[in-house]
């Protein structure tokens, strides 16, 4: 959801209420004081305490509840004002300006009683309150400095009087001010410039302001600044006084008609000077800041609802955002952030985000620098792997400043269950995850470099402590973009529930080293053999000598035993970039996974529709075989008797004993196969032969009137259907011939 142009944030935002503490001497007009705000008319009688008094929200300048609470010292204990002062957001100390005695207990008394009571790093701000300024005429003011001076806790002092009314709601005013936009973070009043974290604060945000790069604001920078802050452009006759303001007091603090950072800064600490704190507190928390100069959890982790079996990507909209970013600091314009770029990108984060690895996960130069594409898989990585990080680092570069969205959670794409794409046969995902299962030095190492297009002689210059787990990279699947994310899983023999989940499986075997194939295959079968990941085999390093792996069957016969595709060889040893082949398929196994389970389920049964088809013509066959046509005619000569004579015919008998018989030794032969591959396969269980056989056995259908026998079997190979094709189209021929000649017979006989 937008924002409405991007509503600056109050202090309610920050803060749910406001407490203030009013103490000092008795009879300096304490109660008088919150009476004469309660009722605006000073009290003829007052009581010894004032009752616990809330101010709404929506009577108060910074729209928050406020609460003011009395302190007597003839009603109360030490203890009860203690427990005051730990639950007070700003103290008021009140002293009688014709009172002497009243203004020294400020310093002796009063001061170090509450600092005591409160951590040195997180001082609860002072305002000190010269009440009864109505019955003398000279201000107390000069006694108060050296006071303030002294401590930089108070925020400033007021004088007011009761009685009059004077000063009565400024009084409060400040001291909500001083709650909820409070010097001691921003100010240090001793050395009169900003603290270092204000400082570091304001530099980020005037990076994040600067869209250009250029180390100047300019004026749509600051009108946009302004408008996102404060909800309200600058004048252009307003942005030229502020430059002027700016370079009457520092040299280089406007360059190009464009403020720089170092004006900037100066802006924010003379608002502070002139007791203008509410400007740089709405800009900080504009920005996610609280008052100790953190960014808040909420801004940079929103809430971001994720349900079972979905995943999470990057929209459009952030894609968007994403390129104006890497535009904004390629400042060569060589399509690639060289370290210098990069680390300049990453000055609005509090620590570098990436580690060397990341140039071994995504595309790179041939200088070893993140390309665009690189950058933009990075962060599609960190979206699939940990959405949480990602939000936080797009809070580090504003993305819900610059978008104007409510919050980084706008930038993300929850994709639906994978139950439903399945059920669907569609997918809306742009990500699919690979997991890359194999033995430790079988080559998937290479296999990860290849998608990143990187050849052997490229991969052996990374170094071991710079080595990824991972590589990301576009794959066209159909002519649409998408990213594949592959994932070395390391050797292990069981998997953990976490490196079963993917989307697609890519089993990896050296050609070369007999004992590899075997931990594939034993993976396969713990974990994929039932499930409905679809799963391809990699026959790595195939520029080496191939050797018989140490295992009962080939991988060729193991991938056909389970309906798989057959090994894919692969190599990285290439003179350019590797083949991609490899990652389309593995793509495209992702995309459609249920076209994969259902070639799993049925990739025989395409054999059994040809066995059907050739059944049925078979029935046809068998029917003009031995119809029984009645015609007055016994002559032998005609037409109709020489067809009859030709159908029962010993050529044609012959032709039909051969087809079977050719068709029948195939399937022996066939099924003693199988009986030896399945002794052969130690594996193999009891109940995979009886099935096999009782395949064959079903396959075979009896005709009892002349004998021929009709085979129907499911593992029949092309080559069998191949070798019998002469003979049916042979006998299919003499059907047609004999079927126009009784038409021709038919038609001769009503002519007579």
């Amino acid at each position: 959801m937008r924002t409405g142009g991007g509503r600056p944030p109050r202090a309610a935002d920050m803060k749910k209420d406001v407490r203030i503490l009013l103490v000092g001497e008795p009879r300096v007009g304490k109660t008088s004081l919150i009476m004469s705000l309660v009722s605006e008319e000073f009290p003829e009688e007052v009581p010894p305490r004032a009752e616990e008094i809330t101010i709404p929200a929506d009577v108060t300048p910074e729209r928050v509840p406020t609460h003011i609470v009395d302190y007597s010292e003839a009603e109360q204990s030490d203890e009860q004002l203690h427990q005051e002062i730990s639950q007070a957001n700003v103290i008021c100390i009140v002293y009688a300006v014709n009172n002497k005695h009243s203004i020294d207990k400020v310093t002796s008394r009063w001061i170090p009683l509450i600092n005591e009571r409160t951590d040195k790093d997180s001082r609860l701000p002072l305002i000190l309150v010269g009440n009864k300024s109505d019955l003398v005429e000279y201000s107390s003011m000069e006694t108060i400095l050296p006071i303030m001076n002294q401590y930089t806790e108070i925020e400033t002092c007021v004088e007011c009087s009761a009685k009059n009314l004077k000063n009565i709601s400024e009084l409060f005013y400040y001291a909500q001010k001083a709650v909820l936009h409070p010097t001691g973070p921003l100010y240090c009043p001793e050395e009169k410039e900003m603290k270092p974290a204000c400082i570091k604060a304001l530099t980020r945000i005037f990076k994040i302001s600067d869209q250009d790069n250029d180390g100047t604001l300019n004026d749509a920078e600051l009108n946009f600044f302004q408008r996102i802050c404060f909800n309200t452009p600058l004048a252009p006759q307003a942005l030229e006084d502020v430059k002027n303001v700016v370079r009457k007091h520092i040299s280089d603090g406007v360059a190009d008609s464009g403020l720089t950072l170092k004006g900037f800064l100066f802006l924010h600490t003379l608002f502070i000077q002139r007791g203008r704190h509410e400007t740089t507190w709405t800009v900080l928390r504009r920005f996610g800041y609280d008052d100790d100069l953190d960014l808040t959890p909420e801004y940079l982790f929103p809430l971001l609802k994720i349900p079972p079996d979905c995943t999470t990507e990057l929209n459009h909209h952030a894609y968007l955002f994403l390129q104006s970013t890497f535009d904004k600091h390629d400042l060569d314009r060589d399509c690639a952030l060289s370290p210098d770029e990069l680390k300049d990108l990453f000055k609005v984060f509090p620590y570098i985000p990436w580690g060397p690895d990341v140039n071994n996960t995504v595309c790179t130069n041939e200088r070893g620098w993140i390309t665009y594409q690189g950058f933009l898989s990075q962060w599609t990585l960190t979206t699939y792997l940990d959405v949480q990080r990602c939000l936080e680092y797009l809070g580090y570069l504003g993305y819900s400043i610059l978008t104007e969205q409510e919050s980084q959670a706008s930038a993300i794409t929850v994709t639906r269950d994978k139950k439903i794409d399945l059920q669907k046969k569609q997918t809306q995902r742009n990500v699919f995850r690979c997991n890359v299962i194999g033995m430790k030095n079988c080559g998937k190492s290479g296999v990860l470099q290849a998608l990143l297009g990187r050849n052997l002689m490229r991969q052996k210059k990374i170094r071991e402590d710079h080595k990824s787990y991972y590589a990301i990279n576009t794959v066209y699947v159909y002519g649409q973009e998408k990213y594949l994310l592959l994932h070395d899983i390391s050797e292990s023999e069981f998997l953990t529930e976490a490196e079963i989940i993917c989307d697609v499986v890519c089993l990896v075997y050296d050609v070369s080293n007999p004992k590899s194939f075997e931990y594939c295959a034993r993976i396969f079968k713990q974990h994929f053999m039932d499930s409905r990941i679809p799963c391809l085999m990699i026959a790595a390093k195939s520029d080496l000598h191939e050797v018989k792996q140490e295992y009962s069957i080939s991988p060729t016969d193991f991938c056909r035993k389970h309906k798989m595709p057959p090994p894919q060889a692969f190599t990285c040893n290439t003179a350019d970039a590797p083949s991609r082949d490899i990652f389309v398929k593995l793509t495209t196994m992702a995309m459609y996974p249920e076209d994969h389970y259902r070639d799993r389920l049925s990739r025989d049964m395409g054999h059994t529709d040809r066995i059907e088809n050739l059944r049925k013509i078979w029935v046809f066959l068998k029917t003009a075989f031995h119809a029984r046509l009645r015609c007055m005619c016994t002559c032998n000569r005609c037409t109709f008797c020489i067809c009859q004579n030709f159908l029962n015919s010993d050529l044609l008998q012959s032709v039909k004993n051969k087809i079977f018989t050719a068709v029948l030794n195939r399937l022996r032969a066939r099924v003693a196969e199988w009986g030896a591959m399945l002794l052969a396969d130690d594996e193999g269980s009891i109940t995979h032969q009886v099935h096999a056989v009782r395949s064959v056995e079903d396959s075979i259908f009896m005709e009892s009137s002349h004998g021929p026998l009709f085979l129907e079997a499911r593992h029949v190979t092309q080559a069998d259907l191949k070798s019998s094709t002469f003979w049916l189209r042979a006998s299919f021929g003499a059907t047609v011939f004999a079927v126009l000649g009784f038409a021709m017979y038919k038609a001769l006989l009503k002519q007579r």
